[in-house]
């Protein structure tokens, strides 16, 4: 009985991104990106939303949020928007090499879901870069789909990406 107490207690916490974490989210994605040749970070041009990442999102109704690692430092994140009625928007879900394998994407896609769900979004759309083929695999786990087709980014890594959707209104959702 006592274990289990400890294992809820170890779970890392999700919180609210802050402003001031930009540096620390600036720093996971590049270390992501290093994973795969051709991938470069630029704040500047590519990820405008990173300089303000918590009053960007807030402003349309949509969230970011962080997991810190045991130096406080932020080593996972997700967040989330609503481009149309209806629909939401999962982006800059990163987790540190170092912290992969313990179900952390899950739990923040999870998160992004339950916000979207409150919010009164049936389904859920991303797009993710075509290197990221682990990514994928964890989309599909959760039930994204594939979608067809390609878009090509204009970005200093020459990205292409794929779609994935989610119908959020028929999932049932377990802890």
């Amino acid at each position: 009985m006592m274990n289990l107490a400890l294992k809820a207690v170890d779970l890392p916490i999700i919180r609210p991104v802050r402003d001031a974490d930009r540096q620390d989210l600036f720093g996971l994605i590049a270390v992501c990106y290093a994973d795969y040749p051709g991938c470069f970070v630029d704040p500047h041009d590519d990820l405008p939303d990173l300089r303000m990442p918590s009053t960007s999102y807030e402003r349309t109704g949509g969230a970011f949020w962080a997991v810190e690692d045991e130096r406080g430092r932020v080593c996972a994140c997700v967040a989330v928007d609503f481009p149309e009625s209806g629909t939401a928007e999962l982006h800059r879900l990163y987790v540190r090499p170092d912290q992969r394998g313990m179900g952390l994407g899950s739990r923040l896609v999870h998160q992004a879901e339950a916000h979207a769900r409150s919010r009164g979004a049936s389904r859920m759309v991303l797009w993710s870069d075509t290197r990221f083929v682990t990514a994928h695999r964890l989309y599909a786990r959760l039930g994204y789909v594939q979608g067809e087709g390609q878009r090509q980014l204009a970005d200093i890594s020459q990205s292409v990406e794929y779609r994935f959707e989610k119908n959020l209104g028929s999932i049932q959702t377990s802890v």
